[in-house]
């Protein structure tokens, strides 16, 4: 016998609305901007390294590409602690890297690697990952590495609305030595991410990127975002498999063309673009809602790394003119009930309430009915029941015809009283 549903739903039917005569619909040069980039994203395959299934014209180049590495005297470098000559799978999954950068022309890549090399030498990017380089205040907040996306990928969150205010701008740019500082403790964070990949075919072998382009002074960070590009591009080839852009404002066509010459056409073809508003919606298409920062509707804390790996939730959508209640059933007398539960981008009414098993008792209202505004973090609550019965959560959207995406989980702990 299958288990029912703890979540129940209820349709509230729409009044009945005059139709309006249609307007003719032009779209802006943002708005297909934007849908170029979704509908350019899904095409995108992440290369699997496995030699084996490389066309002829590829083995070719890889095996041309090791022979004038042998040859220029490169036989003892390595990246990440990979000797790039070593002879082992994780060798050829660096080399293909920058193989694919260059389309397979091996003459290219060996160039690319060449500079890349000098770079690492000169910039000490080995060294950089255990440095203090004095921006704590940044952690978590500008850049930093959170969860695993839904394959496995390390995700780095980037966020740059911090530097509207102009005291925090001119305390970490106001000059080219704190820029160049910056950016040193920029790469610092993605040579972190790097660590935490497998470099082995099939595996886990690049990273995704998650840019958060609320508040972001455009101007005042045109020559931060250029050098980063740029320094990113030419070192870290592959190492993106997705680049999702969250809250994307109205000026994004002035800022793409900005940094778009920098771009490939392989990484442009990584591109995710979500407007204002669509945040959680995106995100949970890539990342699992308990590995998504509380911030963006997700239900993931700071202080969840803490207690291990993260409590799965379950996922489900609240249409436009629904209330949808999810029960919880089976909790004991003297049990503790802790739930998280979250709407994207609420604007809809919430609450829980307890309701006892036993005849003539009286339902307890835990959580008031109340709206929730858009912005609004996960609900992070606990009750103790005195009595067995089963925990209600609400969500009303009948004042809305939008669809949301949602998410919740919870843990039920007995009392220890006998």
């Amino acid at each position: 016998m299958e288990a029912s549903s703890p979540i129940s739903m209820q349709q509230t039917p729409q009044q009945d609305q005059p139709e309006a005569s249609p307007k003719p619909y032009r779209k802006s040069f943002v708005t297909s901007l934007m849908e170029a980039a979704t509908l350019r994203s899904p095409s995108f395959r992440e290369d699997t390294y496995f030699v084996s299934r490389l066309k002829s014209s590829e083995k070719k180049a890889l095996q041309e590409f090791k022979d004038k590495l042998a040859a220029a005297s490169h036989g003892s470098d390595s990246m990440w602690g990979i000797p790039l000559l070593g002879g082992d799978e994780k060798a050829d999954v660096i080399l293909l890297k920058f193989l694919r950068a260059r389309d397979f022309r091996f003459c290219d890549s060996f160039h690319m690697l060449e500079k890349c090399l000098a770079w690492r030498k000169e910039f000490g990017a080995d060294e950089v990952v255990e440095e203090d380089l004095g921006f704590k205040e940044l952690e978590g907040v500008v850049a930093y590495m959170h969860g695993y996306d839904r394959d496995g990928h390390p995700v780095c969150y980037n966020a740059y609305g911090v530097f509207r205010d102009k005291d925090m701008y001119e305390r970490i740019f106001g000059d080219e030595e704190k820029l160049k500082n910056f950016l040193r403790w920029r790469v610092q964070v993605l040579e972190r991410g790097i660590k935490l990949l497998h470099f082995k075919p099939g595996g886990v072998n690049s990273i995704i990127q998650v840019t958060d382009l609320k508040d972001m002074p455009k101007r005042e960070l045109r020559v931060a975002s250029n050098q980063i590009l740029s320094l990113f591009q030419d070192n870290y080839p592959e190492m993106v498999a997705r680049k999702i852009f969250i809250n994307v404002p109205w000026y994004f066509s002035i800022l793409y063309s900005m940094f778009s010459p920098f771009l490939t056409q392989r990484t442009k073809s990584k591109f995710v673009i979500s407007k204002e508003g669509n945040v959680a919606e995106t995100l949970y298409k890539f990342i699992r809602p308990e590995d998504v920062p509380v911030q963006y509707g997700g239900l993931s804390r700071p202080s969840d790394s803490q207690n291990g790996p993260p409590k799965p939730a379950s996922e489900f959508t609240v249409k436009g003119g629904e209330k949808v209640n999810i029960q919880i059933e089976g909790i004991e007398a003297g049990a503790t009930i802790t739930w998280d539960i979250v709407v994207g981008g609420w604007e809809l009414e919430y609450s829980a309430e307890f309701v006892p098993n036993a005849e003539g008792s009286y339902t307890i209202a835990v959580e008031k009915p109340r709206k929730m505004a858009a912005a609004e973090e996960a609900v992070h609550n606990s009750f103790t029941s005195r009595e067995a019965g089963r925990l209600v959560l609400s969500v009303d959207n009948t004042a809305s015809r939008r669809r949301k995406v949602a998410a919740y989980r919870y843990v039920v702990r007995k009392s220890a009283l006998v």
